[in-house]
């Protein structure tokens, strides 16, 4: 545990109580409720991500998780080689993404995060993050691994459940892999990444259930921005409606429902739902569950590591079915 008499000066609070909670700690300090959290990327990173909140806020999206700063007016504080940040705790419930509300009242807070999120111009001594233009070579890059990693597996002289499972699915994903790649190809991806880049909006890379808050007046906060580049907005509608389908057996009304949602606030143009469709057909979960897998990424017993991959190929059906339909909605070829 960190030094708290440390955390105490830096930070000018007094902590009454600290008490840890999923991989950070609430504090209860004489200036109300606190999480620290300590940060594993270096301080020009984290001030890109605090400069990203404090735009949000300027521009009228208030519901995110406000760091303190420390005396000298930094959003952090040095503890020996470590960093921690001391931020604003919103206490709520989780968002539950198989309550039909709630899954409304989040995609509305995504469109408008998007739209606070434009204009912002990163601090000086920040280091900007960002994904854009970036997504032709990571899906070629991470189909490309979905063979090594089957390549790795095949060479095990003891092979788990987990290699026969994988080497037996990896060309339907790989499948998919390739026409995410073809679709992405042949959309306007480049220039909705020029505009975005003109735009200056970010993403938040993270927007799941348990980084959205449901507060005490019924207002959806949104906290964890770790993860937050500027990319364009269709990746955090595919990862978001990928999140909720996955909970509602790839149930085409609730793209619909995200989709729909979204556009009251924001309308989502002609050619961002090839990007995002794009998006859907990447087999993301596939290709992240195996790199966790072979590159030892998540220390998991190996039957949680099968468990997930069951999982995902129970869905293929459904999935290829899901598919079909946002085709013959969205017009997508």
């Amino acid at each position: 545990m960190m030094r708290e008499f440390e955390i105490e000066r830096q930070f000018d609070v007094k902590i009454e109580n600290i008490k840890p909670s999923k991989g950070v700690y609430l504090l209860k300090t004489d200036k109300g409720m606190k999480c620290l959290k300590k940060v594993n990327y270096g301080t020009q990173k984290l001030l890109f991500v605090y400069g990203a909140k404090e735009h949000l806020i300027k521009n009228g999206f208030p519901y995110v998780d406000k760091y303190c700063n420390n005396v000298d007016g930094n959003p952090y504080a040095l503890v020996n080689e470590d960093i921690y940040t001391l931020s604003e705790w919103i206490s709520g419930r989780e968002c539950d993404f198989k309550n039909r509300d709630d899954v409304i009242n989040a995609s509305k807070c995504l469109a408008s995060l998007h739209v606070a999120s434009k204009g912002y111009e990163p601090p000086e001594n920040s280091k900007l993050k960002t994904d854009l233009g970036r997504w032709h070579h990571l899906m070629e890059k991470r189909v490309k691994a979905l063979d090594k990693m089957r390549d790795m597996g095949r060479k095990k002289s003891n092979k788990g459940d987990f290699d026969l499972n994988y080497t037996k699915e990896v060309q339907f994903y790989k499948d998919f892999g390739r026409k995410a790649i073809e679709v992405l190809n042949d959309s306007k991806y480049d220039e909705l990444c020029d505009i975005t880049e003109k735009e200056e909006g970010f993403c938040h890379h993270d927007f799941t259930y348990h980084n959205i808050v449901i507060d005490n007046n019924n207002k959806v906060n949104v906290i964890d921005f770790d993860y937050c580049k500027r990319e364009v907005r269709a990746y955090d509608i595919s990862s978001f409606m990928g999140k909720v389908l996955k909970r509602s057996d790839w149930d085409i009304a609730n793209a619909e429902l995200i989709i729909n949602s979204y556009n009251e606030v924001s309308p989502i143009k002609e050619e961002e739902y090839r990007v995002i469709f794009a998006f859907l057909l990447f087999p993301q979960r596939f290709w992240r569950l195996a790199n966790r897998y072979y590159y030892n990424e998540v220390n998991w017993p190996l039957k949680t590591y099968n468990n997930k991959l069951q999982e995902l190929i129970s869905e293929q059906g459904k999935y290829i079915d899901f598919i079909e339909k946002f085709k013959k909605i969205y017009n997508q070829k």
